[in-house]
């Protein structure tokens, strides 16, 4: 039997926890501390014998120096205790101590201004002629809102959540919580929002009304703290979770439309329990005899009341900071526990494996990530179609050392590791894009939940009406709704949410009626969909020791490199003896045919292979579960990656709603951001709870939500990427793309500006003293949620604007001064140009008719191949972390020397190596992968 399909277990009768080393302490008041920063690297809560400790360090801009930024470094993250590495420095603009200009514009405080800087605790103003002794209190519209004293510790909150520190998301730019991106207003929006967050992490169990900050407010700020609270209500920021507060809000009876979730799993019960509270009357349809889909916690039990609660499916909460399963912990009133960074591998034959070896193999490794890292730089759009793993061999055969048989097995036991982090073989990882969602990694520890997971399943599941044993075959929508079919029975609705799991959805079991856009089957092919499987154990008692959550083995043959590699204790948090192992790669598939009695064989005897020559016995194990995730017909594989040929915009695609606001998609692998992780789905699913809400309350009100994808098989989106590869104009970060054939002036065009690093100070006509200077602004933009990857943002002007825009001097800064400022436009999400630039870019598309572009669509779309070289996942304690150049650097267009200057293609290529080229040449040059990527 699969016990993957068992009926719910019951929680409730688990044994106490007796013994839970180190739980994290209570924190009543959690305001934002120094551990937490969006660099995945920080170690939030280290050890007393970890030598790495987070440094926090803030300057308070003063009045002579108010430019500086606030900053704190970040070490990269200790393993095994791996000595401390150089500190990364994360910079935050200093939102409140800027100044005004005579425009209403923000300027750096530190300009050739007279003026006084507004800091948190009082405000003053400019007057138009800042060189007069004379001031005057401009229009209160244009004052910076002052809550506390606490603006960077809020925004450091509002960080942990996902929000940019200084900045807006797309997804707000998109929602029109702000009259005008950029402005004043836009720095308020940002006070109120970050201090709303802060407010409710103070006590997750309470629910947050608006009143609580009326009298905190000023008066003309009202209408950006309706903006501020209804948005992060309604999306899920805030207000959301399992407390009691918080589940009374829910009303008694649905006042407003059916909905069908399909998939009762984290997604489905998040976006379930919020559409509920939205007031839709919800009905989750699940295959499986439980909740909590590819998140199952067992109970293993066994003679002598031995018994424990064994997570057999997503079991570790990788980061803690702004983590959602976390909040809900704490609503719950469970403590986590830290996975503890210890982990000893052990060779063929059990003996430990010396630590001078394993340091010296680990930082070998490193080295060829980081070469593997920088190479993708130099190859661009090719590294597209090149595999991780043909990199990673190329550089060990050309750079790897003489090395002997335990050094092979060691290295190939870090390859395993990195297997599993992305559930996929390396030979099937995209170079370019494997580690995409690095970004957004959640700070703080890895963590198990006491009790296993299915606590919160359970917490989630309560009172939800879940249909269990519906397996969904056929989904047709329309414009007047959705038909959910499963067996013989026929569910409608308004709306429908598709959570089912993307190996679902690449095996064609459901068919859906009309089919899905060719842009969306696209994406779910290229995406991968990877396998990762666990041996289960429950002993008579806990043998190996209770000072160590993991560690590892190794093997002899490549091919099995994955097989039992890695083990996790749970005996400290399952309430009884349980140890797990995992088996990634390749041996994960072949451990799909393996009988279960041969899989616990072979883990018996690598058991006793180490721990019988320390005097101890190994007993025979209680009762053993072995999963078989790919053959599960509800999720047929574990989780999602990066494959060669996609790219993170292929999560994008595939959270796109279809049908004009009628069927809708959740789970991991429709978060470009969370893949692959339980946190991940469970921010889809309050994602696409606010999606929903928002068509619903649209058609309710007649009216059109303009949203892309289109109709058509190519979205806005898809269209924008497409057409802007060839911009008509272009200069600095601005682009323009207009109808060639029509020269009136007057005649619309689509202006683009991209955001991306921090670009070195133009000395395009710049002056130190340039009073209409909108330099904070740009900065604004320009660092939005990721410092490292791009933001893009668009507006409709003509012809003639355009052509005046390229000619302003001072750099991209006076450019988009004279943008906002002298042509008063507003800056939008692509998302939100509305239907008069869907009628421009048709057009546009059209008289470029089939011309063909000048690079391939996935290579540079949406700036994806500007990747970041700072930071590698980091799924498990065993991961695999690189010390890399801070400042990443981008092949030169075209010569190695500009200005009389070395470029940094020319730099990097120094960096790297020499022999490099040879590897450019042997990767791009189609050379049979599977030839360099020996299994």
């Amino acid at each position: 039997m699969n016990p993957l399909d068992q009926s719910p277990d019951q929680f409730s009768s688990f044994p106490p926890l007796q013994f839970i080393p180190f739980p994290p302490p209570p924190n009543p008041n959690p305001s934002p501390s120094p551990n937490y920063n969006h660099n995945p690297n920080l170690n939030s809560n280290p050890s007393p014998d970890d030598p790495i400790e987070t440094q926090f360090h803030i300057q308070n801009p003063s009045p002579t120096s108010a430019n500086h930024l606030l900053s704190f470094t970040v070490p990269k993250k200790r393993r095994r205790g791996r000595p401390q590495r150089k500190a990364a420095s994360f910079h935050v603009p200093p939102l409140p101590n800027v100044i005004l200009n005579g425009n209403n514009g923000l300027v750096p405080s530190s300009s050739s201004y007279s003026s006084a800087t507004i800091t948190p605790i009082s405000i003053r103003h400019n007057v138009e002629n800042p060189n007069s002794s004379t001031r005057t209190v401009p229009n209160i519209s244009d004052e910076i809102i002052v809550i506390n004293k606490e603006s960077t510790a809020e925004a450091l909150i509002a960080l942990s959540s996902g929000f940019p520190a200084d900045s807006l998301t797309e997804e707000e730019i998109d929602a029109g919580v702000v009259p005008v991106v950029g402005g004043i207003e836009q720095v308020n929006y940002i006070l109120i929002r970050n201090h709303i967050i802060a407010k409710w992490r103070e006590n997750v169990s309470n629910w947050i009304t608006k009143e609580m900050f009326i009298d905190e407010i000023p008066k003309h700020g009202h209408t950006l703290l309706d903006s501020a609270y209804n948005y992060l209500v309604s999306h899920g920021y805030i207000n959301f979770g399992v407390a009691p507060a918080i589940k009374e809000k829910s009303p008694a009876e649905p006042s407003k439309a059916n909905v069908i979730v399909i998939g009762a799993g984290l997604a489905g019960l998040a976006a379930a329990r919020q559409l509920m509270r939205f007031g839709y009357k919800v009905t989750v349809l699940e295959g499986r005899k439980r909740a909590g889909g590819r998140v199952y916690t067992k109970k293993m039990e066994g003679g002598n009341r031995v018994c424990a609660a064994a997570d057999l499916g997503g079991s570790v909460l990788t980061g803690t900071l702004g983590n959602p399963l976390g909040i809900m912990a704490r609503q719950l009133g469970y403590q986590l526990h830290k996975v503890r960074d210890k982990c000893p591998l052990y060779s063929l034959d059990g003996s430990p494996v010396d630590h001078d070896m394993d340091m010296k193999v680990e930082t070998a490794f490193n080295r060829l990530l980081d070469k593997a890292s920088k190479l993708r730089q130099l190859m661009g759009e090719v590294s597209v179609d090149v595999s991780l793993g043909a990199a990673l061999e190329t550089f060990r055969q050309v750079y790897g050392d003489a090395v002997n048989a335990e050094e092979m097995n060691l290295f190939n036991w870090h390859l395993a590791n990195l297997e599993y982090a992305n559930a996929e073989l390396l030979s099937k990882l995209s170079l370019a894009f494997w580690d995409q969602d690095d970004p957004y990694d959640m700070g703080g520890d890895h963590c198990f939940l006491p009790g296993g997971n299915g606590r919160l399943v359970q917490a989630l599941a309560e009172n939800v009406p879940i249909s269990y044993e519906k397996t969904v075959h056929t989904i047709r929508y329309g414009s007047d709704g959705v038909q959910v079919i499963a067996g013989s029975q026929v569910f409608e609705a308004d709306m429908a949410l598709c959570t089912v799991p993307l190996g679902v959805l690449k095996s064609g079991s459901i068919k859906f009626i009309p089919e899905l856009p060719q842009r969306k089957l696209d994406g779910i092919k290229r995406l991968g969909f990877g396998l990762l499987n666990k041996v289960a154990m429950l002993f008579p008692h806990v043998f190996w020791g209770t000072d160590l959550d993991t560690f590892g083995h190794l093997c002899d043959e490549p091919s099995r490199r994955g097989e039992f590699f890695l083990f996790y204790s749970y005996g400290t948090v399952a309430g009884g003896p349980l140890l797990i192992a995992l088996v990634a790669g390749e041996a994960a598939h072949k451990f799909e045919s393996m009988p279960p009695t041969d899989a616990v064989t072979r883990v018996i005897q690598i058991l006793k292979g180490i721990y019988e020559p320390q005097g101890i016995n190994v007993p025979e194990p209680i009762q053993t579960v072995c999963t078989r995730w790919g053959g599960d017909p509800f999720s047929l594989g574990s989780y999602s990656n990066v494959a060669v040929g996609a790219s993170g915009d292929d999560y994008d695609i595939l959270a796109e709603s279809v049908g004009d606001g009628r069927l809708f998609f959740a789970g991991e692998a429709t978060t470009r951001r969370y893949p692959a992780t339980m946190h991940g789905a469970f921010l889809s699913g309050l994602r696409e709870a606010a999606n929903m809400a928002n068509y619903s309350n649209a058609r309710a009100l007649r009216t059109k939500v303009d949203r892309s994808p289109s109709k058509n098989a190519h979205s806005c989106a898809s269209l924008l990427a497409d057409l802007f590869r060839e911009p008509d104009l272009e200069f600095g970060s601005f682009s323009v793309i207009f109808a060639r054939k029509n020269a009136d002036p007057k005649s619309s065009a689509i202006l683009r500006v991209t955001f991306s690093e921090p670009r070195k100070k133009s000395h395009e006509g710049s002056k130190q003293d340039q009073q209409h200077s909108n330099k904070l602004l740009f900065q604004q933009l320009q660092s939005h949620f990721n410092q490292q990857q791009q933001f893009q943002v668009y507006t409709l002007l003509s012809r003639q604007q355009a052509l005046d825009l390229r000619e302003v001097r001072g750099g991209d800064e006076m450019r988009l001064n004279y943008l906002c400022e002298k042509l008063g436009v507003k800056l939008v999400g692509r998302k939100g140009l509305g239907s008069t630039a869907d009628s421009v870019i048709a057009s546009i598309k059209a008289e470029r008719g089939n011309r063909k572009p000048a690079s391939t669509a996935l290579a540079l779309k949406s700036g994806t191949l500007k990747l970041k070289t700072g930071i590698l996942k980091r799924k498990v304690v065993r991961k695999a972390k690189i010390v890399r150049n801070s400042n990443v650097l981008a092949a030169a267009a075209n010569s190695n020397v500009v200005n009389g200057k070395v470029s940094e293609e020319t730099k990097m290529s120094e960096e790297i190596g020499t022999t490099d080229q040879l590897l450019l040449d042997t990767l791009g040059s189609g050379q049979n992968q599977g030839d360099l990527l020996k299994q």
